[in-house]
């Protein structure tokens, strides 16, 4: 399916700008941003509750724009369930069949099919109410998947859920679309649900697609500064082109950050010239704290550092440093395991108010506009 020029304002707001986007088929795609980014009102451009003032929406080649839900071949889970009440689990999952008026024999061999497929075995003729968190959330996709749509629309359906539950049931959808082959578009603004989720992500800001692009390359290739610092944590760093890297890596080039050569990824497109300035991106666990039992990398870039604060985080500690010359704290993540020998996590590692060298493997920045 495409979307082509999609538009939609709310009296002088615009809340889906020029929205243009292909999804392929058996896709799982994740419209990822802040509240308020236009990701919501595209998903329901899509299923039929809004209408463009703007653009085509293409399923199957067809436009749907003008055509009510109902005769769009999609199928919507909401961010609240929208389970009826006063039905059982089983006349939930029926209702769509029964207003398409599906026969008897066909709704009963699908609904058996969702209880099997979602666990809702001997869970049948429960009231909602009567159900966990989880389980109603089988429920509204089994609802959805019964219908056997060609496109499956998802309004961050775990929202309400507790944090455990989330990651379990994330894993459960992944298997379960892979296993349908649905075409899948999924909103939420939790970036570590889109890039374990996702075949594609598509970064939303204000309306407007910021990137589109893998969860990897979303993640460690960012577009621009916005993309950077909404999906993960960001270590930036002022730089300057200084030549480009004829004997570097295909994409990459030569750059001067705190007056030392620093190697950063960048695509061949967005090669700057000499001279130009901007920012390298750094996630925070490519960062390396030297210590007498962590040598420098090969070939990487250097700084002093003073560590401003500590906290730990199960299995790695975060450290918060300051680089002179820059702004802003960096982050730097540092992983615990065997060499800890069982003590505790704080044994052997800097203090807040420490003077510490961190220090950058070749190639682990990305440049930014």
């Amino acid at each position: 399916m495409s979307l082509v020029g999609l538009r939609k304002a709310f009296g002088a707001t615009p809340a889906v700008d020029d929205l243009t986007l292909h999804v392929p088929r058996g896709s799982f795609t994740t419209l990822l941003g802040p509240s308020g980014c236009g990701k919501t009102t595209a998903l329901r451009l899509v299923g039929g509750f809004l209408e463009p003032d703007a653009g085509r929406v293409l399923i199957g080649g067809v436009d749907q724009v003008g055509r009510p839900p109902n005769l769009r071949g999609v199928g919507m889970v909401f961010q609240d369930y929208a389970l009826f009440p006063h039905l059982s689990v089983r006349a939930n999952l029926e209702y769509g069949l029964r207003m398409q008026r599906v026969e008897r024999a066909l709704r009963a061999e699908r609904v058996a099919r969702a209880v099997a497929l979602l666990g809702l075995a001997g869970l049948e003729g429960r009231y909602p109410h009567e159900l966990s968190g989880g389980q109603q959330q089988r429920v509204a996709l089994g609802r959805v998947l019964v219908l056997e749509p060609e496109v499956l629309l998802m309004d961050e359906p775990f929202s309400s859920l507790d944090a455990q539950l989330r990651l379990r049931l994330r894993a459960e959808l992944k298997a379960l679309q892979r296993e349908l082959g649905v075409t899948t578009i999924y909103v939420t603004h939790d970036q570590e649900e889109a890039l374990s989720l996702s075949d594609q992500v598509v970064v939303m800001d204000r309306g407007r697609v910021q990137q589109v692009d893998s969860p990897e390359g979303v993640y460690l290739r960012p577009a621009n500064r916005f993309v950077a610092e909404f999906v993960g944590q960001a270590n930036l760093l002022p730089v300057q082109v200084t030549a480009t890297g004829s004997a570097a890596p295909a994409g990459g080039l030569t750059l001067t950050a705190l007056g030392r050569p620093l190697s950063a990824r960048l695509p061949d497109e967005r090669r700057p010239e000499p001279g130009a300035r901007g920012l390298a991106m750094v996630r925070p666990e490519h960062v390396v704290l030297l210590t007498d039992d962590v040598p420098p990398p090969a070939g990487g870039w250097r700084a002093a550092a003073t560590v401003r604060a500590r906290s730990f985080h199960g299995g790695f500690e975060r450290y918060w440093v300051e680089l002179p010359g820059v702004t802003e704290p960096w982050l730097v993540d540092v992983p615990l395991g065997p060499s800890l020998g069982g003590t505790t996590p704080a044994s052997g590692r800097p203090a807040p108010g420490a003077s510490v060298s961190i220090a950058l493997p070749a190639f682990a920045a990305s440049w930014l506009w």
